[in-house]
């Protein structure tokens, strides 16, 4: 795999409070990293101005909105997202909204994204939310049900990627957040996987966050992590 290629799948999440930090990271990333995640913390902040900066630019953008609404609020929605020029947006994975998704987004190259269950939630955390499956189970039924419906790719675990990879074939986008390289702390999730073992578990695009935004060398975090991914 090529050096640009391998960029691709690594997808730096930019979850920082101020445009102004989040320009400071991609600055110091520079050639490094080509994909980025905005999500909730950013995009209340100008983030959703900045993603049409970093995609004037070059940058490929990865909206984490976890959209999930009625099917005419939820297409809308879509409709303009893609006039934004993003590579991927997530959804959250029941069937109607992604249905609803996938009409308003025909014939555009955004790859919508369903997601699971969150990388931070646990069997007690579902119980506690309602549902009679546990995490691994409930995936494998999103993972079917977002196949169904015409998506693009699922989120997940890592620690899920190998199972839904079988139900979803070779074609489809599995980006796993969670990922942590060797040896660093998990932090506030419950469940996750070194960049190698996501890569050769079936994921094919990796969400760090933390690991690179928070540390003193994020260049040298981000290309150390290339490093592990190019061993998988």
């Amino acid at each position: 795999m090529t050096d640009a290629a391998l960029r691709e799948r690594l997808i730096v999440g930019l979850d920082v409070p101020t445009v102004q930090i989040a320009e400071q990271v991609v600055s110091e990333l520079g050639d490094a990293v080509s994909f980025y995640k905005i999500g909730y913390q950013l995009a209340f902040a100008g983030g959703l101005g900045f993603a049409g900066d970093l995609v004037s630019s070059g940058k490929k953008v990865f909206l984490d909105m976890k959209l999930l609404d009625i099917d005419n609020t939820v297409a809308k929605g879509v409709e303009n997202i893609v006039k934004m020029g993003v590579s991927m947006l997530t959804l959250h994975a029941y069937p109607k909204a992604m249905r609803a998704a996938v009409e308003a987004a025909r014939g555009s190259n955004l790859c919508l994204l369903g997601v699971t269950v969150l990388t931070s939630m646990d069997e007690q955390d579902l119980i506690d939310a309602g549902y009679e499956h546990d995490p691994h189970t409930l995936v494998l039924i999103r993972a079917e049900q977002a196949l169904a419906a015409g998506m693009g790719g699922i989120v997940c675990a890592a620690t899920e990627a190998e199972a839904v990879r079988r139900i979803v074939g070779p074609d489809l986008a599995i980006v796993t957040p969670g990922i942590r390289p060797a040896g660093a702390d998990a932090g506030d999730q419950k469940r996750v996987m070194t960049p190698a073992d996501a890569l050769g578990s079936g994921a094919s695009h990796l969400v760090v966050g933390r690991p690179i935004v928070t540390a003193s060398d994020r260049k040298t975090a981000a290309e150390a992590i290339l490093a592990e991914m190019s061993n998988a």
